[in-house]
């Protein structure tokens, strides 16, 4: 037998581990709906001040389920109401990563877009300067400034 079989479950633990769980779930869905509403504002993804804090919580809600999933941890929770409270946490917190999903993606597009408009302008910019022209011949007469400067 492995150690994990040997454990004895405590159904109070459980219910205490799905309370602290729904708590951590409704932290992250407070992140992620806050960050939903900055990027609705159009604020590019890497200004976003909750990127560091969801990051920190997904890590800890990755880790919950890893354990669960790994049956280091059973997650077996007893009482139904709690149970749930559990599985609506989970569903709202999947409706809030969509939207968030989406949110960036729409985020990353329109940076994309502003970072192209820049390099055109300063391809026109280049273009508008240069003496030379797309086959590299000069297409502005060469000029000489003569000086009479004595040392």
């Amino acid at each position: 037998m492995t150690p994990e079989r040997n454990i004895k479950i405590n159904p109070a633990g459980n219910d205490e581990r799905a309370r602290s769980l729904i708590a951590l779930i409704d932290n992250l869905i407070a992140i992620v709906n806050e960050e939903n509403v900055e990027l609705a504002k159009g604020l590019p993804a890497s200004r976003l001040k909750q990127v560091d804090e969801k990051h920190r919580l997904a890590t800890l809600f990755e880790q919950c389920v890893a354990e669960a999933v790994g049956k280091t941890a059973n997650l077996n929770v007893q009482d139904r109401v709690l149970r749930e409270q559990l599985m609506d946490r989970i569903l709202k917190l999947r409706m809030a990563m969509d939207e968030n999903v989406m949110r960036l993606r729409a985020a990353i597009d329109a940076s994309n877009r502003r970072i192209e408009a820049i390099m055109q302008a300063i391809r026109e910019q280049i273009a508008n300067v240069s003496p030379y022209g797309a086959g590299g011949r000069r297409v502005t007469p060469a000029m000489s400034y003569g000086t009479n400067v004595r040392a």
